[in-house]
């Protein structure tokens, strides 16, 4: 085998990598916008959002602790972690995914139920769009520093155009407006989630590793966030539901976090993140048809939006050079 056909497998190893990426990461994304939708009920049930995305993250890091320490990679995972912090190739600060990981899940518990799925999906997207772009840009995912070439801007774009073509109708008012920036700041600090997870991911050679790291981080953050909240306004005035599918929004966020984590090196962070609102806008429609929302069914700007975002993603992933700009 000549060296050109050695360089032709690599690349179309690379591509097929690639591919698998992107596949796994819609599919996180759909997994996302059920965890939107169980987390806004269980806010309402319970009367407090901030209470909601404990519980979320809570049952999320009780899960892990049992998993990652009954799995051989998962100790080993552990030990390369500590590894790593102390001989420096790991920072600090890389471990810390789980606070945006928290802020999601908050703005989910907060915000989705006056939203809707499909206007706080639109919200996370225009942050995580831009946000994704500045991340790559800046190196801080574990593909290094990539260029913002002309298709990744594009798919970025269309992205944008296509989720607000979905749900544009819906945003002409003032209070969604007002309650959309709190998920846009998640959108934008979702991307940031993305990469220092993925850091993890390379550092321990474990998804689950990273994903207990994410929970342990954001579920700190969302107790101390709760005792504020129980501080200055009380307990929660709403009763615990009894249905545990209200209670699975830690679970599906494992499966959201473990897939990100494994396949933002492959990826890179925007065309995962691109990927990812391709899953969670297929995944609100879905929901929008299987149980429509008191606005009724997805119409037909809902629909070409989602198909819109589809060529977004396919439109970044042509960008098949994966080039790193500086070390």
């Amino acid at each position: 085998m000549t060296a050109a056909d050695v360089r032709t497998s690599r690349r179309r190893t690379a591509t097929s990598r690639r591919a698998v990426g992107v596949a796994l990461a819609v599919v996180s994304g759909g997994a996302v916008a059920v965890q939107s939708r169980i987390n806004g009920e269980l806010g309402v049930r319970l009367g407090d959002g901030v209470a909601a995305a404990t519980v979320s993250f809570g049952v999320g890091l009780l899960v892990l602790l049992v998993l990652v320490p009954a799995t051989p990679v998962g100790r080993r995972g552990l030990v390369a972690v500590r590894t790593a912090l102390r001989d420096g190739s790991l920072r600090p600060w890389q471990c810390l995914g789980g606070l945006c990981g928290a802020l999601l899940v908050a703005s989910q518990g907060l915000t989705v139920h006056a939203l809707g799925v499909a206007v706080f999906t639109v919200a996370v997207v225009a942050g995580q769009s831009a946000s994704s772009l500045a991340v790559d840009r800046a190196g801080i995912g574990p593909a290094g520093r990539q260029a913002v070439t002309g298709p990744r801007l594009a798919g970025a774009a269309l992205t944008v155009l296509a989720v607000l073509l979905a749900v544009g109708h819906r945003l002409g008012s003032p209070t969604a407006l007002a309650l959309a920036v709190l998920p846009a700041l998640a959108g934008v600090a979702v991307a940031w989630q993305q990469a220092v997870n993925g850091r993890v991911r390379v550092a321990s050679g474990s998804a689950l590793t990273a994903a207990l790291v994410n929970f342990a981080v954001g579920t700190g953050a969302l107790l101390t966030a709760y005792a504020v909240d129980v501080a200055a306004r009380g307990w929660p005035t709403g009763s615990w539901p009894t249905e545990p599918w209200l209670y699975l929004g830690g679970p599906i966020g494992i499966v959201f976090i473990a897939i990100a984590a494994a396949v933002v090196p492959l990826t890179g962070v925007l065309l995962l993140g691109l990927a990812t609102i391709a899953g969670q806008i297929v995944g609100a429609v879905g929901l929008d048809l299987i149980a429509p929302p008191a606005a009724g069914r997805p119409g037909l700007n809902t629909l070409l939006g989602a198909a819109l975002t589809l060529v977004a993603v396919t439109v970044a992933a042509a960008w098949s050079g994966r080039q790193k700009i500086g070390p």
